[in-house]
C-alpha cells in the first residue's frame, strides 16, 4: 500500500545569531574604526557561546558591539551588513541587552528597582516583577534581605555591576553585549564575575560578546576569540578556547591555561609592534 502524503519539510537551519558581512564604520570626520569585519556565531539549539574579543585600544571593539546594539552613533555601519537572528539591525531591540564598563544603575531607584526597571517598561505588574526581581537578586550572588533596598550609592563597585548583570539578563535577551564589565574591579571580585557571567549566560541561554583588555579572562570565559588588528579594525585571527569547566581562580593558574594566555598575547604584542614600527 502506498501514501500519497507528502513527507514533511526537513526543519531549516536557523540564521545564525548574529552575523556581519563586510561591515565598515567611517565617521563623518573621515576615521574608519572598523573595515571589512566578517564572522557568523550560528544558532545552535541548546548552545550558548560567549566570544572574547581582544585587540588594540582604538581598534573597533567597541563600535562592533554599538553596530549589534544599534547605538548611535555607530549605527548605521557605513557599508556591508549587520544582522541579529537573520534581519538587519535597524534599532536597539529588547532581544539585546548591553552591560557597559561604567555603573549605570539609576540613582533614585533601589536595588530591586533597578533589576526590575526594563520589566516595568514592558508593563508588567508590580508584585510579578518584585518577584522576579528578588530572583535575580538572589542568582548574581547578593543578599535579598540586606541588599534589595538599597541605593546605589551604598554599593561597592562589584556589587553594582552584579545589579547591572541582574537588570540585563531578568529580560532574557537572546544577545548580550558586554564592554569592559569588570574593568574597575580587584581581582577577587573578577575572578567571581567571570564565573558568575559564565553560569547564568549558560542559564538563559545567550549569546555573549565580550569586549575586555585582560587576555586572561577572554580566554577563560571566551568559547572564542576575535583578535583585531589595530585601527581600521578587522578580524586577524579567530581562536577557539577551552571551555570554562573549573573556577577562575583555579583555571587561571594551570599551565595549559597560560600556555594559550602566552600564544594569545604574543599575537597581540606582535599587533601592536607592527602599529609601532608603522609610524
Amino acid at each position: 500500500m502506498t501514501s500519497d502524503a507528502t513527507p514533511p519539510p526537513a526543519s531549516a537551519t536557523p540564521p545564525p545569531v548574529v552575523k556581519f558581512d563586510r561591515v565598515s564604520k567611517t565617521y563623518d570626520g573621515g576615521y574608519t574604526a572598523i573595515r571589512d569585519v566578517t564572522f557568523e556565531v550560528d544558532d545552535v539549539p541548546g548552545h550558548m557561546e560567549i566570544v572574547g574579543i581582544l585587540g588594540p585600544s582604538g581598534c573597533g571593539k567597541s563600535t562592533v558591539l554599538r553596530l549589534i546594539a544599534g547605538l548611535t552613533p555607530q549605527h548605521p555601519a557605513t557599508s556591508g551588513t549587520v544582522e541579529v537572528m537573520g534581519k538587519p539591525v535597524a534599532m536597539p531591540g529588547a532581544d539585546r541587552g548591553f552591560v557597559f564598563q561604567d555603573y549605570t544603575s539609576f540613582d533614585n531607584r533601589t536595588v530591586q528597582d533597578n533589576i526590575a526597571f526594563g520589566l516595568e517598561c514592558r508593563g508588567m505588574g508590580s508584585a510579578e516583577r518584585t518577584a522576579l526581581a528578588r530572583e535575580w537578586i538572589a542568582k548574581v550572588g547578593l543578599d535579598v534581605d540586606r541588599d534589595a533596598e538599597k541605593y546605589p550609592h551604598e554599593l561597592s563597585g562589584g556589587m553594582r555591576q552584579r545589579v547591572a548583570l541582574a537588570r540585563t539578563l531578568i529580560l532574557k535577551p537572546r544577545v548580550i553585549l558586554m564592554d569592559e564589565p569588570f574593568g574597575a574591579l580587584d581581582p577577587g571580585t573578577r575572578y567571581a564575575m567571570q564565573d558568575l557571567l559564565v553560569s547564568l549566560a549558560r542559564e538563559v541561554q545567550a549569546t555573549v560578546f565580550l569586549v575586555t583588555h585582560s587576555i586572561e579572562e577572554a580566554v577563560y570565559v571566551g568559547d572564542r576569540l576575535f583578535i583585531f588588528s589595530n585601527a581600521p579594525g578587522t578580524i586577524l585571527r579567530q581562536m577557539s578556547t577551552p571551555p570554562p569547566d573549573r573556577p577562575a581562580r583555579v583555571m587561571q593558574r594551570e599551565a595549559s591555561f597560560l600556555d594559550i594566555v602566552f600564544e594569545v598575547r604574543d599575537i597581540v604584542d606582535g599587533i601592536e609592534e607592527s602599529a609601532g614600527a608603522a609610524t
